[in-house]
Order: C-alpha cells, then sequence, then structure tokens
C-alpha cells in the first residue's frame, strides 16, 4: 500500500513538471518596438505538433482589421482568429521547424519558441538561419 501511494505521488510529481514545462495555453503578445500589449494567442497541441492562433486583439485600433497583406487563403481574412503559429515540432528543451506569420507585414518566418520559465515564452523567427532574425517575448496569461 505504501509503495502504490509513493508511485501515485511520484507520478503526479511527473505530471505537474510536465505539464508546467509546455507551451500550451494562451500567451500575452507585446510589440517589441513599442511595448504596447498587442494581442492574446492561444497555443494548442495537434497531432504532435504546436500551433497558436490569435484570440483576441487588445489595441482598439486593431479590432477588426482584416489581413490584407497575408499570402494565401489568410489574404482579407480577419486577424482575430488567424493561425499565426505552425507546425512548431518539439525538439529537446525547445520547439522548432516551425513558421510564424506576421500579420502586420504578410511576410512567414522560419521559427522556434522556447521557454524562459513557466510564465515566459521567447519566440524568435528568421530567415535562413537563426542568426538573421527577430525575438519577441510572450508573457503567459493567468
Amino acid at each position: 500500500m505504501k509503495k502504490q501511494f509513493l508511485l501515485l505521488v511520484g507520478c503526479l510529481l511527473a505530471f505537474t513538471y510536465m505539464s508546467a514545462q509546455s507551451p500550451v495555453g494562451t500567451w500575452k503578445t507585446v510589440d517589441d518596438e513599442t511595448g504596447k500589449e498587442k494581442s492574446y494567442v492561444e497555443i494548442y497541441e495537434q497531432n504532435g505538433k504546436l500551433y497558436g492562433k490569435i484570440t483576441e486583439l487588445l489595441l482598439e485600433e486593431d479590432k477588426g482589421k482584416m489581413c490584407d497583406v497575408c499570402p494565401g487563403k489568410k489574404k482579407g481574412q480577419p486577424v482575430q482568429g488567424m493561425e499565426i503559429l505552425m507546425g512548431m515540432e518539439t525538439i529537446k528543451d525547445y520547439w522548432g521547424n516551425g513558421k510564424i506569420l506576421d500579420p502586420k507585414s504578410g511576410k512567414v518566418y522560419k521559427c522556434f519558441i522556447e521557454l524562459e520559465n513557466d510564465d515566459k515564452l521567447k519566440v524568435r523567427g528568421y530567415i535562413g538561419f537563426s542568426l538573421l532574425g527577430r525575438t519577441q517575448y510572450w508573457y503567459r496569461v493567468k
């Protein structure tokens, strides 16, 4: 009985640790140029990969905005509800091999994301290799 109890406690602790180390959830984006809070992005898992969509635009001037510069099927679609993080794969302690869409410019970049801590996510978009890119930090919404 004592062994079963210890096993149960160990499993619960492991599950808590693993779930705390995941970027799945809602994140607040902050414009790295102005410092203004811009949107909420929900990161979710689908078929073993991570995706993210804008669930809310926080700036009044962005509400109802359409993505007129976005490529393909996303062109002319509402920014709110748009999938901007696509196909992120688990690679050791970060997620990569995916893409991120910047709805402001309509450009799609290679991307990797990495948890700085449970509440801070490093998001790096780049062209070619990761030295040529830009980093933003997103903050977990509780």
